[in-house]
């Protein structure tokens, strides 16, 4: 193959290194209007009154809008499917705030300091509320987060608002309670991750204006621009087919743009006023009044027989979705989900949940999207069970891991097709050289130590995420593909192009990819769920077969010959039995010219019935300073099964970034609240992500398995690389330490004092 598996340079990679891309920013007009919002300094509250009068006269502002003033429809932020499992809780502003941080007044002036200075003139009387700030406390606490009658869920997600439980759930496989009763060995064990900042570099923001057909037109750094129009036309009550998104270059994204935020302050202020008008969040915003990862706490029970054979695992799951319930059911569905499977040979298993609403900002989708967290749980009862058991911990693993050929129960009965985990593992353990090294290694004023962990993910959802595009071939014979896919730095612009130009069978340069707009783009469910490469390529290899075909029937018209003379090498059209050929490029113009001419033009959508779970490995080895817990992360390796690479220098990158954000949830991220309910880790002095220099040495390489149901065999890569450092690093810190953190991150006071505070 010229394309798949073959390095290729991203079509942006050079307009980047020059700083040429366009952002939303870039595009919005010197002279629009600026849009401020007051936020509510108190975590649950009712506004007995807002006063904007003096606000309203400071020069330069236009207009403040309440709760009083925008539609009355409750809504989902959340960036998935419609009918969304994520109820319907919110509005655009509420007389109720349920969060430090949560919208009071829309504040629109023509610059940001006439913003600012109204701001502080608005005043609020305030009907404070306790609070509950503790998500381990939620269930039945005196504090009901969402007491409104008009709450809607379009999905049965066990839900009980009144309970402080926006959904729960099971899912058992044979009897969990006889098997453990059965074992040699039973350990439960609680652990504890924390509500992550995706810290992209851009921070949110839009943009809108209304065109001449008087339609609302709405840019935004989203990762969803579909859906980014229905939650819209939901809040604004005013039909689609009024309003158009279009999504320009995204500063990253990592899931945090996979839920609306900034957009319906702009579009409601541009619907309103009829100017354009732009919102901007602070990196302050950002952290405090967006979404993050859901804070989870799982306990853990597991039971094996003295040999290492794992009989029963039970799961349990915690989950915060803060105040809003974006994305809640759906997470912590993955923390089960896509952990359990990995030891698919148990007898017994039982994954039950229970997501709960709090006085804290909302959760959302942040790569890895709960498997994640249910992985850091899984991983680390297995490594002490190992230690429990004296056994190796890669032996232990290779005993229970699943197979190729298995269905898997707690994976929706899916039967895997692809996989090679063992030879992940194997490859792992050769490359840190494992066989040769104790789990334990005193280098004098430190201690080293090994970890492992295994991870699994998902290639899209399964019988929902649909991916369409759309390709054109042009005058003179290069090609334009249109896709509603959002490229968010990951590369999917180039690698949809490499799979149309291996189908095509043309120079990758002969693709121009089309960026998103809901106007002119075909549909696509989203950048999210590990979806792109899996899901719209098929779309690609679909579409490129289908224009191939119209283009061999028009071929054989314009040289007059039977379709089935026709072959076509990507340059060249033959009818060798009849001694005919006709370049692609005079094809192409001959198309376009006269009464013979037909537009070649195909269209493919592809939804996949499985979804086809991608395996990585990964091995830490840390060194923990003896005096003072310093933890410095010696190397890192780690072995990718994501079926067939498509770009290998993509697929390398997207492992080293989600290993090295994996070792900031291990190490460093941490968010945490007052009693009063207001979020301590606001700006990037307090909310720590590790730099180039944290990360050590990390080394990625890959074992191919080959996926039917994929382009050329490909599975995904993007989330499950975030999965195996954290569980990894935690034994290795537990083996050299002697002490087994449960509550992330691992720090060097937990380790000293040997004491796992929250």
């Amino acid at each position: 193959m010229k394309y798949i598996n073959q390095p290729i340079v991203k079509k942006d990679a050079y307009a980047l290194l020059s700083g040429k891309p366009v952002y939303c920013d870039d595009l919005a007009l010197k002279d629009c209007l600026i849009i401020k919002l007051l936020r509510s300094p108190h975590a649950h509250a009712k506004i007995r009154s807002i006063d904007t009068t003096s606000a309203l006269r400071i020069p330069g502002i236009v207009a403040i809008y309440t709760y009083k003033d925008v539609p009355s429809s409750r809504f989902t932020l959340a960036g998935q499917s419609y009918p969304e499992p994520s109820p319907y809780d919110r509005k655009i502003l509420d007389e109720i705030v349920r969060y430090v941080g949560d919208e009071v007044a829309i504040v629109v002036g023509t610059d940001e300091s006439c913003c600012e200075k109204a701001m502080k003139l608005i005043k609020v009387d305030y009907e404070v509320y306790d609070a509950v700030i503790d998500f381990r406390q939620a269930i039945d606490h005196s504090v009901v987060v969402h007491k409104e009658d008009d709450y809607k869920m379009l999905c049965e997600i066990g839900n009980e608002r009144q309970r402080n439980i926006c959904c729960s759930g099971a899912s058992v496989i044979g009897d969990v309670e006889r098997v453990l009763a059965d074992c040699d060995v039973v350990l439960e064990r609680v652990y504890h991750t924390k509500a992550n900042a995706q810290a992209m570099m851009e921070t949110f923001r839009s943009y809108a204006y209304i065109d001449a057909y008087e339609r609302l037109n709405v840019v935004s750094s989203t990762q969803i621009p579909f859906h980014v129009r229905r939650i819209l036309s939901n809040a604004l009550e005013i039909p689609k087919s009024k309003i158009r998104v279009v999504k320009p270059r995204i500063g990253g994204g990592f899931g945090a743009k996979q839920t609306g935020c900034c957009e319906i302050f702009a579009a409601f202020v541009t619907w309103k006023l009829k100017k354009p008008s732009k919102i901007v969040y602070t990196r302050e915003e950002t952290f405090t009044a967006s979404n993050s990862r859901h804070e989870m706490q799982m306990r853990v029970k597991i039971g094996a027989d003295k040999e290492g054979i794992i009989k029963a695992i039970d799961l349990y799951t915690l989950s915060n979705t803060g105040a809003y319930g974006e994305h809640a059911p759906t997470t912590v569905g993955l923390s089960g989900h896509k952990s359990l499977p990995l030891y698919n040979h148990v007898e017994a298993s039982r994954f039950t949940y229970d997501v709960v609403y709090t006085n804290t900002m909302q959760a959302g989708a942040y790569r890895g999207y709960g498997a994640t967290q249910g992985l850091f749980a899984i991983e680390s009862i297995v490594n002490e069970l190992a230690d429990e058991l004296q056994i190796d911990p890669c032996e232990l693993r290779l005993k229970n891991m699943v197979r190729e050929g298995e269905v898997m129960g707690q994976y929706y009965n899916e039967k895997l097709q692809s996989c090679t985990l063992d030879r992940c593992l194997l490859k792992a353990m050769e490359m840190i050289d494992w066989k040769n090294k104790p789990l334990k290694r005193d280098m004098g004023d430190k201690v080293r130590g090994l970890g492992v962990a295994l991870a699994m993910q998902g290639s899209g959802i399964a019988n929902i995420d649909i991916g369409t595009v759309d390709i054109k071939l042009q005058d003179d014979g290069f090609y334009t593909l249109s896709i509603g896919a959002t490229d968010m730095g990951t590369g999917c612009d180039t690698v949809l192009a490499q799979i149309a130009a291996e189908c095509l069978e043309c120079d990758i340069d002969q693709i121009v990819t089309l960026g998103v707009d809901t106007d002119a783009s075909p549909y696509d469910t989203g950048s999210y769920a590990s979806a792109t490469t899996y899901v719209t390529g098929m779309a690609v290899v679909k579409a490129c077969e289908e224009l191939k075909q119209k283009m061999i029937v028009e071929a054989s018209v314009f040289m007059e010959v039977d379709p089935s003379h026709i072959s076509f090498d990507g340059n060249m059209i033959y009818a060798i039995e009849d001694h005919k050929e006709m370049s692609l490029k005079d094809f192409a113009d001959a198309c376009f010219g006269g009464h013979k001419g037909i537009a070649m033009i195909a269209s493919a959508s592809h939804v996949s019935p499985t979804s086809p779970p991608p395996f990585m490995v990964g091995i830490a080895e840390v060194d923990v300073d003896k005096a003072t817990g310093e933890i410095t992360l010696h190397d890192y390796v780690s072995v990718v099964d994501c079926g067939t690479i498509i770009n290998s220098n993509l697929a390398r990158i997207q492992a080293e970034g989600g290993i090295a954000q994996g070792i900031g949830m291990a190490l460093y991220e941490d968010i945490t609240y007052s009693t009063s309910g207001k979020m301590r880790n606001n700006s990037f002095m307090q909310y720590k992500i590790p730099t180039r220099m944290d990360v050590g040495k990390i080394r990625v390489d890959f074992e191919s398995s080959y996926e039917s149901s994929g382009p050329f065999g490909a599975k995904s890569i993007g989330e499950v690389v975030i999965n195996t450092p954290a569980p990894a690093i935690a034994s290795a810190c537990a083996h050299a330490t002697g002490f087994q953190v449960r509550t992330l991150p691992i720090t060097a006071e937990k380790l000293l004092l040997k004491k796992d505070e929250d």
